[in-house]
Order: structure tokens, then sequence, then C-alpha cells
């Protein structure tokens, strides 16, 4: 849980300061790996407690074994699902066709191209994202005291 945290203290500084004083496209795709490997710890967090809880017969070697795993095991909460769906997106981000609008402007904006759809990623939306994330840690705490 401390590496969790130590993962979410860094991308809440990336939002609320490097992204308040740079207004960079870099920074938001910065904030979005950050979150990503903040997801990733949690991921293998809830796994390996899971496994020692026996809740689970064994812990998947695969990406898409440990992503059906974890929608099962948390499949009663909406906000985690709704926060994988966004991790896919982050573990993309690099391969993603992105355009950058506004930078070094008060609405910087990076324009995502994501399963079909144009995703305007901008302060508004990293905010939401952000409250996700929050209920995300949330629920993993959760679930990994119980």
């Amino acid at each position: 849980m401390e590496e969790i945290m130590q993962e979410k203290i860094s991308a809440d500084h990336l939002l609320y300061v490097s992204l308040k004083y740079t207004k960079t496209c870099d920074v938001i795709v910065n904030l979005l790996l950050r979150w990503k490997e903040m997801i990733d710890v949690s991921v293998n967090a809830i796994l390996r407690h899971a496994k020692n809880k026996k809740k689970i017969p064994s812990i998947p070697l695969n990406p898409v074994g440990r992503m059906e795993s974890i929608k099962k095991l948390m499949k009663k909460d909406k906000n985690f699902l709704e926060t994988l769906e966004l991790y896919e997106m982050f573990k993309r981000i690099r391969e993603l066709r992105v355009e950058r609008i506004g930078e070094f402007r008060k609405n910087v904006t990076l324009k995502v191209y994501y399963a079909g759809r144009e995703i305007s990623i901008n302060l508004d939306k990293l905010k939401e994202y952000s409250d996700k994330i929050d209920n995300f840690v949330k629920s993993t705490k959760q679930f990994l005291y119980s």
C-alpha cells in the first residue's frame, strides 16, 4: 500500500504543480503514465492478496489473464472497472495518435484517438480521472485490508 501511495503522491504533484506551471502535453502524458504505474502496482497487490486469501488459485502470468482475474474479483465495484478501462488507454498512450492543442496556455489539451473515438484530455478531464483514481485507491485499500 505504501508503494501505491508514493505513486499517487507523484501523480498528484504532476497534476497540481507541474501541469499548473508548465501547461504542456508532455506533462499530461507523464501523468497518465504515472497513473498507469500506480494501477499496475495496485493490481499486482490485489492479486497477491487474493491468492494468499485463497480467492484465486494462482496469479496469471499473462496481462490478459491478470485483467480477467481482477475483473472477476472486483466485479461489484463499478468505479474500479471504469478505472481499469482507463488503464487500458493509459497503457497504450505512447503508441496512440495524439494532437497537442494550446500548449503553454490555460486550455492545454491532448487529443487522443483511442478505440475509434476522439478523447480530449484537458484539465477538467484530468480532474475527472483523478477522482476516479482516488476512488480506485480507496477500493484497493479496502480490499487489501479486508
